[in-house]
């Protein structure tokens, strides 16, 4: 410690002079003590500090060594934590599987609920409660070796080339057991046995997976005759196609265990009834040709289609019943052998459930369904050649090919029932639908079908439907029919405008037209020609009403025409409208016109004394009429540009044929022709020459027996 004692700090009172010296001698003394006094009291309190410091943990040397811990420790974390790259081998091959994703359960809210109008019969699941086995599922059998080949691009390497597909053997499942397919339709066959082969190729394939029994469900009809024949006469190729003829082993009487024959038949009979023809499915050819040979004819005009595949379907089913890891027994086809569309279709869906269930496809060798209508006639012959051999006809069910009619009922100028018949492309609807949702093959049959030419009535085949045109197969494939539900059909129907105008229409009764209108009128007196005109006003005034209301339906139908997808429902759309349309032009124009020449009309010269309304394009009677008959050209050639080679572009081709309005055309009549004279005799009145009495003797006509309801 040290205090400052310089003259510089002596005040400059100090010498102020003698007698105040020693006071204030004093008085420093005691101020200098002071000081020192405090001077000393504040170094003591500084130590008092130092010695508290000193006592503490946390010093200058304990910061030093938690700085070095921490520093230590953070080397050691960061070598412990360090990764280092391996030594690697060029030579080597490693093959590294990535990790799978696994996809976690995801809670969906469920945002809209949609219940069915509709009542379920049914509850819980496929399988049959009643059966003590399991029933087979629904899916098809997939092989156990893999289909799909690796798709994995392989590098090729310096020490080897490795092709990973050499690993894996042949696929044994066809592609189409990847997807739910459904099945085919629209194949067209110009008879049964071009149907039968595709088949046998079925066949076939069904028996490389497993053995396979085929169920045949023949139509007992009369007008069934000829095909059961051609298909009879058939087996044998069937047989022999498939290599299973008959070994000589078997031929010497060893049989073979049943289980271990590839392939068994049974037969089955409907008309009104249904029968089981064979007791037990069977191989023995010979057999099998008897009992179709032996089918009775049923003349009752009544075919229960449904009733006996389901009937056969819940025969064989134990065939199909899951039996440990091989699975069923046996597949089961049914081929159903029919030219109607079947009087039970209430049957179909539960017909469709059952094959479904248990996997049995349904086939059918069918007609072609007339297209947009019920019924077709088919050419009848008696089969015994014992009896008059003229041909009939007789009228069967065999359409339509959908849901609901979807044509509208009218003819070109004249009698619906008049147009020549149009092949639809497709089968009837509930069974073709059986053969579609089985995974089956619906064969449309028929001996005159082409495609390129016109089929008379007189060229029809005996046996078979008359259909006057045919349409092609891969171009009728876009146009198929809704192979729906008919609750869902009318579901879609009522979702669309113009879908519900169309089937409105359709099922309408037929539709009146001009049938051979009045166009010739001779004119013998202003009064009398008058009268003529005003009689024939009154036969379109009566069809006018129809058509109006007609083509006011389907107007509605055009507030969703650009949105409709289909094809079909644009075609039929098009085409009814634009028809219902001409009709209606050509009804109101001729009433027109007729009413203008009331009114009266001079004849260009003088000699003229009729007139003759002749078909035109030209509408001169009114704006609104020559707006609307642009409008049916405009569709009608729509029909034709966009839908080339199916019914409704013929259909509007025909249309158009006939002009839509008319013109008035003068020509002079005769009113007073001279009188015939006597017939020219040719033969100069020579005697015919008298015939040989052996020609003269007709020979007795064959007994003709009633034509039976097919």
């Amino acid at each position: 410690m040290s205090i400052d004692i310089s003259p510089s700090a002596v005040p400059t009172d100090a010498v102020a002079g003698p007698q105040s010296s020693a006071n204030r001698s004093e008085a420093m003394e005691r101020e200098r003590l002071d000081a020192i006094a405090e001077q000393a009291e504040y170094e003591a309190e500084d130590y008092d500090d130092e010695e508290d410091e000193d006592e503490s943990w946390f010093d200058d040397e304990s910061i030093a060594f938690v700085a070095s811990l921490m520093a230590h420790m953070g080397i050691v974390l960061f070598l412990a934590l360090a990764t280092f790259s391996p030594h690697f081998d060029p030579e080597a091959i490693v093959i590294v599987s990535p990790m799978r994703d696994v996809a976690e359960d995801k809670i969906h809210s469920i945002e809209e609920i949609v219940a069915s109008e509709v009542p379920q019969e049914q509850i819980g699941s496929n399988a049959d409660s009643l059966e003590s086995a399991i029933a087979m599922a629904t899916a098809q059998t997939f092989a156990e070796t893999a289909q799909i080949p690796s798709p994995m691009d392989m590098t090729p390497q310096k020490l080897a080339t490795i092709d990973l597909n050499n690993f894996f053997t042949e696929p044994v499942a066809p592609l189409q057991a990847m997807v739910n397919k459904k099945g085919s339709v629209g194949e067209g066959h110009n008879g049964a046995k071009g149907a039968v082969d595709r088949l046998t190729f079925e066949i076939l394939q069904s028996m490389e997976e497993r053995p396979t029994l085929v169920v045949w469900v023949f139509d007992q009809s009369g007008s069934l005759h000829r095909q059961r024949q051609e298909i009879r006469d058939r087996f044998d190729k069937i047989y022999e196609e498939l290599g299973i003829i008959s070994s000589q082993e078997e031929k010497s009487g060893k049989r073979k265990n049943a289980s271990e024959i590839p392939l068994l038949t049974s037969i089955v009979g409907f008309g009104k009834d249904v029968s089981l023809l064979t007791e037990e499915p069977t191989d023995n050819l010979q057999v099998i040709k008897d009992t179709v040979n032996n089918i009775e004819v049923d003349s009752s005009g009544v075919e229960r289609a449904f009733s006996a595949v389901y009937m056969a379907a819940n025969e064989f089913k134990k065939y199909r019943v899951k039996r440990g890891a091989e699975g069923p027994l046996r597949n089961v086809m049914l081929v159903v052998v029919t030219d109607e569309r079947g009087d039970d279709q209430e049957g179909l869906e539960t017909t469709i459930d059952l094959c479904r269930r248990y996997g049995m496809p349904v086939y059918v060798i069918g007609s072609p369904a007339p297209f947009g209508r019920e019924h077709s006639l088919v050419k009848y012959v008696d089969p015994d050649p014992k009896y008059d051999q003229s041909p009939q006809w007789a009228q069967v069910d065999a359409g339509p090919e959908s849901v609901m009619p979807e044509r509208v009922k009218i003819g070109y100028t004249g009698n619906y029932q008049e147009e020549p018949v149009i092949d639809s492309g497709f089968g009837p609807f509930a069974l073709t639908r059986l053969s579609y949702e089985t995974g089956g093959i619906y064969f449309s049959v028929h001996p005159n079908r082409n495609v390129n030419k016109r089929i008379r009535k007189k060229e029809t085949e005996a046996f078979s439907a008359q259909i006057d045109y045919f349409f092609d197969s891969n171009t009728m494939a876009r146009y198929r029919p809704d192979y729906v539900s008919p609750e869902e059909y009318v579901r879609q129907v009522r979702a669309s405008a113009l879908r519900t105008a169309l089937t409105t229409a359709a099922k309408d009764t037929q539709l009146e037209t001009l049938q051979a209108p009045k166009t010739r009128f001779v004119k013998r007196g202003d009064a009398q020609l008058a009268t003529e005109l005003g009689d024939a006003q009154k036969s379109a005034a009566v069809i006018e009403p129809q058509l109006v209301r007609m083509a006011g339906i389907l107007a509605e139908g055009l507030k969703d025409r650009d949105e409709e997808m289909s094809p079909r429902w644009r075609a039929g759309f098009d085409l009814a409208y634009g028809r219902v349309l001409a009709h209606k032009v050509r009804t109101e124009t001729y009433n027109a016109m007729l009413a203008k020449a009331k009114r009266g009309m001079a004849f260009e010269k003088e000699k003229n004394n009729t007139w003759i309304l002749e078909a035109a394009d030209e509408v001169s009677v009114g704006s609104k009429w020559e707006r609307e008959a642009e409008k049916a050209r405009e569709l009608l050639n729509g029909v034709i540009a966009e839908h080339p080679g199916t019914p409704w572009a013929l259909l509007a081709k025909t249309e158009l044929e006939t002009p839509i309005g008319w013109k008035w055309v003068e020509k002079y009549t005769d009113l007073n022709p001279p009188a015939r004279t006597g017939g020219n005799n040719n033969n100069n009145n020579n005697m015919t020459a008298a015939r040989d009495d052996e020609k003269r003797m007709l020979k007795k006509p064959a007994p003709k027996r009633p034509l039976p309801k097919l």
